[in-house]
């Protein structure tokens, strides 16, 4: 992350409390570091300076080394710098980095402004630490969701969430018609690249996951709801092996000694059931739901897992595999 340089704009009011911040924090700015600093252009740099200026905040400007350098005549906040330990730093960077997953707008771009605000109170050392590891993380996503378009409607569900009101919304499942919802929105849930709703859908009487991008339409009106007192969001996904929570049935698969290592070294449920045999192959057990998930997983090893457990599961895998011998049996 190259220093005072966030990919999103954010508010000019945003934008001055960090200007603050950053002349308290760094005993003073010369100019050219407030613009590397903010990611704006110089006569953006002077109007933000008035601006705080007229805000009250006794500020003066002095020369050093021949450049301008701008502080407050008394520290009236006294404010202390956030200080962190590298190994702080790099979480942090790698908790950014994570941010990816997440729809440019809204998320993004407050996030960008919630770093800045950090970077901003950050004293010399943390800074140039800070910029000294900005490569230490990388992570790779694929398959992430394309919220193109969707900026308003996911704003509008933030503010259901955030203040409990009930929505009116249209949702398409799987392309085919637009059906009516009213819902309590209870959580946003991140899975798989994508963001979803789990929400009380009244004309269905039951906790619902929708995924958001097949969120045709949405209304959120003035109408409050409590949200239950025992529930847990956790516990909806509780027998889930991805996100389907049909039902949980208990499995048993056998991985060849090539991709052993690759299941050995994961936990792929917290009551799964490892056993090491003779010839490097490893025996993977335990229990849960979502039949088109855990096919999809199995298949992912290729010929390399065996389903063994159970027996109704293995012949709709052996009827699947049937159905792609004759997919790839046609000539181009």
């Amino acid at each position: 992350m190259p220093r005072g340089k966030p990919s999103g704009r954010y508010t000019q009011a945003a934008r001055l409390h960090n200007v603050i911040r950053l002349i308290e924090s760094r005993n003073g700015l010369t100019l050219d570091e407030l613009v590397e600093e903010t990611g704006v252009d110089l006569r953006t740099v002077h109007r933000d300076l008035a601006a705080v200026q007229e805000a009250g905040y006794p500020l003066t400007a002095t020369w050093q080394d021949g450049k301008k350098v701008y502080s407050f005549l008394t520290r009236t906040r006294q404010i202390a710098p956030i200080t962190f330990t590298l190994d702080e730093l790099v979480s942090l960077h790698l908790l950014r980095s994570c941010a990816a997953l997440l729809p440019a707008k809204p998320f993004g771009e407050e996030i960008d402004a919630l770093f800045a605000k950090i970077h901003a109170a950050l004293p010399p050392r943390s800074v140039a630490h800070l910029e000294r590891i900005s490569r230490v993380s990388l992570p790779r996503f694929q398959g992430l969701r394309d919220y193109a378009g969707c900026e308003d409607m996911l704003s509008e569900l933030r503010r259901a969430l955030l203040y409990q009101y009930q929505i009116r919304m249209s949702y398409s499942r799987g392309g085919g018609e637009a059906v009516a919802y009213e819902v309590d929105p209870y959580t946003l849930v991140l899975a798989k690249g994508g963001l979803y709703l789990l929400a009380l859908a009244h004309n269905r009487d039951g906790v619902r996951l929708f995924a958001v991008e097949r969120i045709v339409s949405l209304n959120v009106t003035r109408r409050r709801f409590e949200m239950p007192e025992k529930f847990v969001p956790e516990a909806c996904f509780s027998d889930a092996f991805g996100l389907v929570t049909d039902q949980a049935m208990a499995l048993k698969i056998r991985f060849d000694a090539q991709v052993a290592h690759l299941v050995r070294d994961r936990i792929w449920r917290p009551e799964q059931r490892m056993t090491a045999c003779a010839d490097g192959s490893v025996l993977l057990e335990f229990e849960a739901a979502g039949t088109l998930e855990i096919l999809a997983w199995v298949f992912s090893f290729g010929p390399h897992a065996e389903l063994l457990e159970p027996l109704g599961l293995r012949k709709e895998l052996r009827r699947q595999v049937k159905g792609l011998r004759e997919l790839y049996r046609k000539k181009l």
